[in-house]
């Protein structure tokens, strides 16, 4: 329904009984998906539509008919609040604090960081055009993600027609250990091998008589907390208070020692004043009635068309400004800025990252009701050792933190689709805690759930409650022509 003084919701359905080619699996007609060209949109339909597995390309608007099509795609969201930031995770903030604040470029950390590039979804346009005028030519949702701790270089990306977006060619599967964890290993002793450990050599390895030895830090910690322990006693001393000040002061330093750092506090960090980068990101509604907009946009597309090209391979004619409205500006959302909704209002943006005065990576993101909504990322190539992709998907999920503090229902961080089919595309499941949609009941279900069923088979209801109903649609009320 349309919101009070806004454009209602219009759209035109293609239907879904034809297959095209799958850019997953490569299926030449098991890419099965509903579709509908979208002229208008508000943002609260469009918030009830992704919450019943559709995505939008554009003003082109689509649903995979999850139990026909070759890879099913389980739209998947991420519960901000209670995300934690994983160890490569915090590896990627780091390096690029360090490259702010120092200028540090080490080749050696940047190598050990995987999925330095965004890896796209292939759903595309496969969709072959119902209306030439009209449906956006490839489905690219944003998001990148290390898979364990495998390197991934840009340049791995190969290019591929208007009707597909590559993937990235390195398997996951190869880098599992399958196989019993007891089984023998070359050059390793048996599990039934006794060995017995003599003393090591003096100077040689531990001597294990003696405690392991403690870590500096802890060390320090403790000498810290002994010395604000001595300097109490000088005033507490024989105070009945004394006690109960002690347990107070170690049960603060306990809790000070043990919380884990939130994303706030590996991005949000004080600079030196000679810092040799600076690094500013705009929020910018796409408008061209907006003067920022308005003004990075020739900027914004030539670094698309860059992007499209070192990455995707695509000719100057396949990213040009055309195509770059078409498939990152032109939007169906209606924008709203009701007074319980954040300061910047809800539609479509751009999330530009300027380095030193001149844009290096854009996110395209739909803020809506609940949830911010990736759509696509595209950066500058030479800065690809940042590893933009994670980068700025974990500023897409402090984003979404921030915006919770004006609008309380919104703390969900939406990743597009989920594809266990497709090993390449499991990395969205490593943003935790996450969250899958069962395509019969449209109910959340935690992805650590989903997983065992995925893993029997590629088309899984999760919901396990028998007697909730599937949600089907019986009736469908369109108009066309003014006549229903």
């Amino acid at each position: 329904m349309a919101a009070a003084g806004s454009s209602p919701t219009i759209v035109e359905y293609f239907g879904g009984e034809d297959g095209y080619r799958c850019g997953y699996c490569k299926n030449e007609s098991g890419n099965l998906s509903h579709g509908m060209w979208a002229h208008s949109m508000t943002v609260q339909d469009y918030q009830d539509l992704i919450d019943r597995g559709w995505r939008r390309s554009g003003k082109y608007v689509y649903k995979p008919i999850m139990n026909q099509t070759c890879c099913p795609q389980y739209t998947i969201r991420c519960q901000a609040l209670r995300f934690q930031t994983s160890k490569s995770h915090k590896k990627v903030l780091k390096k690029m604090l360090k490259f702010i604040s120092k200028g540090d470029v080490s080749k050696a950390v940047s190598e050990e960081e995987p999925m330095d590039s965004h890896i796209e979804d292939a759903v595309s346009c496969s969709f072959v055009h119902r209306s030439e005028s009209h449906v956006s030519e490839a489905e690219l949702t944003p998001l990148n993600e290390d898979h364990a701790d495998v390197v991934e270089n840009e340049d791995e990306d190969k290019g591929e027609t208007k009707e597909e977006v590559n993937v990235k060619k390195a398997e996951l599967d190869s880098l599992q250990i399958c196989g019993d964890k007891d089984a023998a290993v070359p050059g390793e002793p048996s599990p039934s091998t006794k060995t017995v450990h003599a003393p090591p050599k003096p100077g040689k390895g531990a001597d294990l008589s003696k405690p392991p030895c403690r870590k500096a830090k802890d060390i320090r910690k403790e000498r810290k907390l002994q010395k604000l322990l001595q300097n109490q006693r000088c005033t507490l001393e024989g105070s009945p208070l004394q006690a109960e000040h002690q347990a107070l002061l170690l049960q603060s330093s306990k809790s000070t020692t043990n919380q884990p750092k939130s994303i706030e506090d590996f991005i949000f960090v004080p600079l030196p004043d000679d810092a040799p980068h600076k690094l500013e990101v705009r929020l910018v509604p796409v408008s061209f009635e907006d003067p920022q907009f308005k003004s990075s946009f020739n900027q914004s597309a030539t670094l698309f068309a860059k992007y499209q090209m070192a990455i995707h391979k695509d000719t100057p004619s396949e990213c040009g400004e055309n195509e770059f409205t078409r498939f990152l500006c032109d939007s169906p959302l209606e924008p709203e800025n009701p007074p319980n909704g954040p300061e910047c209002g809800y539609g479509s943006f751009h999330q530009q990252y300027w380095l030193d005065g001149k844009i290096i990576a854009v996110g395209v993101i739909d803020i809506l009701p609940y949830c911010v909504s990736s759509v696509y990322l595209y950066y500058d190539p030479d800065y690809s050792f940042l590893s933009l992709g994670v980068y700025s998907a974990l500023r897409e999920i402090a984003f979404t933190r921030q915006l919770h503090e004006k609008a309380p229902d919104l703390c969900f961080y939406y990743m597009g689709f989920y594809i266990h089919s497709c090993p390449k595309m499991r990395y969205k499941g490593q943003y935790r805690p996450s969250d899958l949609l069962c395509p019969e009941t449209y109910v959340w279900t935690p992805i650590e759930q989903c997983l065992p069923l995925l893993e029997l088979s590629k088309y899984s209801r999760f919901n396990q409650d028998a007697k909730a109903e599937s949600f089907v649609v019986k009736y469908l009320v369109m108009n066309h022509d003014k006549v229903v």
